[in-house]
């Protein structure tokens, strides 16, 4: 979803501590963000989409540019917040790991759910799973959030080259998964 010509107004608003400005930008872009916490396999996506709204909030004020820019800006703040999760992880290790910790999450009526239980069925969050974290990262960016290579860069803190690199192993991964998998029969 996008705020499109309004973004400037709601921004400037949401600055000035507008409380119907933050939440429009927190509606806008909080399915965003918990999509790309829970794929990326965090522990509690909703808790690391709460820290980059708190982080959101605190530093409005000092961000510049367009809604583009916003985006990337946030999900700057949500990747860090997820490593911060994962050296947590490393601290302190879950003692329980099915994999079902992506669908667990989602409310059971939501259509982000049900878009999950979909893509498990396929067998795609497994395939998704199985890539590297920065294969993951760069995938989820470019489609998810529909980032243009530089800004996928800036996010992850990596030069534009390493992040195209990334993109193709990851498409090829997955190509040759989905091929080697075949349709399931909970395809329809």
């Amino acid at each position: 979803m996008s705020l499109g010509e309004e973004f400037a107004a709601i921004l400037a608003s949401a600055s000035d501590g507008d409380e119907r400005a933050l939440e429009q930008i927190y509606r806008d872009n909080a399915p965003l963000v918990l999509g790309y916490a829970r794929t990326n396999g965090s522990r509690d996506p909703e808790d690391v989409t709460q820290d980059v709204f708190v982080a959101v909030v605190t530093g409005l004020r000092s961000f510049q540019g367009d809604e583009r820019a916003f985006r990337s800006w946030l999900l700057t703040i949500t990747h860090r917040r997820l490593v911060d999760d994962l050296r947590r992880r490393g601290r302190r290790p879950l003692t329980q790991s099915d994999g079902t910790i992506l669908t667990d999450q989602a409310a059971p009526d939501s259509t982000d759910g049900e878009a999950l239980a979909r893509l498990q069925a396929r067998g795609v969050l497994e395939v998704i799973d199985s890539l590297t974290d920065d294969q993951r990262a760069v995938l989820l960016l470019r489609m998810l959030a529909d980032l243009p290579i530089r800004e996928i860069a800036a996010v992850l803190g990596k030069n534009e080259t390493a992040v195209k690199a990334l993109l193709r192993r990851a498409h090829a991964a997955l190509g040759r998964r989905l091929a080697d998998d075949g349709p399931t029969d909970a395809d329809p």
